[in-house]
Order: structure tokens, then sequence, then C-alpha cells
């Protein structure tokens, strides 16, 4: 703790960790300068962890590793071998660390609670690497828990150390089920959209505009419900990083290229209205230039990825290069019912007395609603008409 005229502060301690040469100069007998691993008293033990891990590593004791992520982890999976030594163990915020060792190599697992877990294994050699991340891993994890109700979706976010992707079972409704959400002509272009098959993709780009509260996200989880035997459903919580960052969108976009049973995959981006109106080359960058890269250039060649967006800006605010012919899979508005449909739909679904049906008339306005109106109009909430309108910004994510 230092004094100055503002009275005592707190100076962080930092902790050096080096790895000391053996020979008498600054630098090991291989050459190498010494291994200097900074730590400071904001760091967590999990982080030591993290970096004591990186030590054989980084001096070149262990030059060799092998990293991975897994999903659906199993509760009694060791995630390490039996001969291992564990010479740390830190639990923090639904997270487990271990950090163990035996001849030859150094293992770490950072474990959460959603049953997803990261491993790394440095070792003296690639064939010592390789069979020790083999034997962690080995019968380590088991198929997604889902059912009729539901679909396996995977969720993009850029993390500390790098993109990381989280597996889980979302609720999704049948299309059947909720054909009768949206007005006629949107009903019938969905119907198209869903019935395709990997066969009949022409174009890479979905685009789902209108005002918020009209089911899109839930148009779009019907969609993955129904590609599901042969397309793989990812949402990108931070598509601005995505197309913000090279790396992140080569590892999303790409893939890996040894995968024997390659899916079609659909990268769905939501409310991403920055990324692709009129002024967005100026606003953005690159992020608006590698989007339609990877719908319709050179890093979207020989991908089987799709890309869906939903914004709440009308089509024509949009960058003429989003919509224009070729590009899309298909462009829709999805808008309101309208009042006779409206009216339709709360009559089919309410649980009303016969003697309120009157007064549905009269909860309609004469441009119809939403269907987050008509939802809060089921919950008994205000009608369209005395209701505050939404913001164009937000919406009720439907």
């Amino acid at each position: 703790m230092t004094m100055s005229r503002e009275g005592p502060q707190e100076i962080p301690e930092i902790l050096h960790l080096v790895e000391p040469p053996e020979a008498p100069d600054a630098y090991g007998t291989d050459g190498m300068p010494p291994v200097v691993l900074n730590l400071s008293d904001n760091n967590s033990f999990a982080d030591v962890m993290d970096v004591l891990s990186l030590r054989p590593f980084a001096s070149g004791e262990q030059p060799w590793s092998r990293a991975t992520r897994l999903e659906h982890v199993k509760e009694d999976a060791p995630l390490r071998p039996e001969s291992a030594k564990l010479l740390r163990v830190a639990h923090e915020n639904g997270k487990e660390s271990v950090l163990a060792e035996g001849e030859g190599w150094t293992l770490l697992t950072n474990r959460w609670k959603n049953r997803a877990a990261y491993v790394s294994v440095s070792a003296v050699s690639d064939e010592l690497a390789e069979s020790i991340m083999d034997e962690c891993v080995r019968d380590a994890t088991e198929p997604p828990k889902t059912d009729d109700a539901n679909v396996e979706m995977g969720f993009w976010h850029m993390g500390t150390h790098g993109p990381v992707r989280t597996e889980r079972a979302i609720s999704a409704d049948t299309w059947d089920g909720i054909r009768r959400n949206y007005t006629a002509p949107v009903a019938e272009a969905l119907d198209q959209v869903m019935g395709l098959t990997r066969e009949d993709v022409a174009g890479r780009l979905l685009l789902l505009h209108g005002p918020p509260g009209t089911g899109k996200t839930t148009a779009l989880r019907a969609l993955a419900r129904s590609w599901s035997s042969w397309c793989q459903a990812d949402c990108v919580l931070d598509p601005e990083a995505l197309f913000g960052t090279p790396s992140y969108l080569m590892e999303v976009a790409v893939g890996e290229d040894d995968d024997e049973d390659r899916r079609w995959r659909l990268l769905i981006l939501e409310d991403c209205d920055e990324l692709i109106r009129g002024e967005a080359k100026q606003s953005t960058g690159q992020g608006l230039s590698r989007l339609l890269n990877l719908t319709d250039g050179m890093l979207g060649q020989g991908r089987d990825v799709l890309v869906a967006i939903t914004t709440n800006e009308d089509l024509a605010r949009l960058h003429p290069a989003v919509v224009r012919p070729g590009r899309c899979l298909a462009q829709i508005e999805v808008g309101p019912l309208t009042r006779s449909e409206s009216l339709a739909w709360l009559e089919e679904g309410t649980d009303r007395p016969e003697t309120d049906a009157g007064t549905l008339d009269k909860e309609i306005g004469a441009d119809g609603a939403t269907l987050a109106e008509l939802v809060a109009l089921r919950k008994g909430e205000k009608s369209p008409e005395t209701q505050t309108p939404p913001s164009s910004s937000t919406g009720f994510y439907l």
C-alpha cells in the first residue's frame, strides 16, 4: 500500500512466475530466454492454473500439445487418466478446474455446470499428447437429451480464450403447430422454406424482416426443427464480433475440414440491423463485406453454410447488396395478422366464456395485430389500441 495526497491507495501485487535457465547467463542451454508468466491479484485461482499449465509448453520441456472442447459431458466422466497426479483443483462460479500431470505430460481441464468442458494437454512427444487426450475424452460424452418438442442448437460467442460454442436443447414447435400465427402470404412463403432439403438450396441468405413481435424468432426455431435431419442450427450471440474478427469467422464458418459426416449449418443472426442497413459499409467497416463473402463469395465456396438474419428494419433501408437477386434463399417480410385472422386466432385459442366472445371485435384494430399483441390479449392484458406501441429497437422476441 502506498500513500498519496488523496490518501492510501491499493497497488495490485504482481507475481512473476519465472522459469529459471539452467545456464548461468540470461538464456537457457537451448538458447531460449527464460519464461516469465505474470499474475496479479485480479486473477482467480483458476487463472493461476491456466498459467501453470502453460509453463511446460512455453519452456519447451513439453513442446507438443492437444486441446479440445466437449459438450454433453457425463457427470461421472473423470476427464483424466487413472495414473494422473493431481496438482491443483479450483471451484468457482459453476466451474471446476483441475491441473494434473504424469510422466512427460501436463493436463488442464475446465468443466462447467452446463456439461461443457475444455481439455488441454502438453507432452514431450506428439504421440504421447495424442494418447493422453484420447484417454481423457474416451466415452466422456453422451448424446444430447432431446424429445419431440426440442431441437439441439449451438450458441457461439467470443470467450476470453477465443470462440466458444455451447450446445443445448431448446423448445421448438413444429411448423404445422404454429402456422396459424402468420398471415396467409407469410405462411405460404414459409411453407416453401420449411420444406426445403439440402438438394434444394439455392442462395445462402435467409432474410426475415418486419416489425418486432411478429414471430420471426419463433419461425426460425421451427425451421431448425424442420431441417434438423440435414442441417445444424447455430445462433451467433455476438454477430458484430463474428464479422469483425477474421479468426472467429473462420472457425464458425469453415469448421473442421476432416468432418466426414459434414452437415449443412445454419448461422442465425438476430436483430443485426447495424450490419445490413444501407449505411453499414461506413458504420461497420469490413463486417458487411465479410457477410457477403460468406453468403456469395470465396469464403462460402465449398462450405455448406446458410445464414439467417432477422431485422426490424424496413426492406428499403437495407443495403442493396444484401437483398440483390440470387443472394437470398428467401426474403420474407413477416407482418401482423389481418383483423379477420387475428379474430380467428383469438377465438380458436381463447378460454373465455362464450358471452365474452363479442368483445374480441373491439380489441382488435383495423390493421390487425402482431403475434405478440395477440398473446398479450389472450393473457388479459391491454388491447393493441390502448397499450404503448413497442419500440422499433426492442421486441417480444417471438
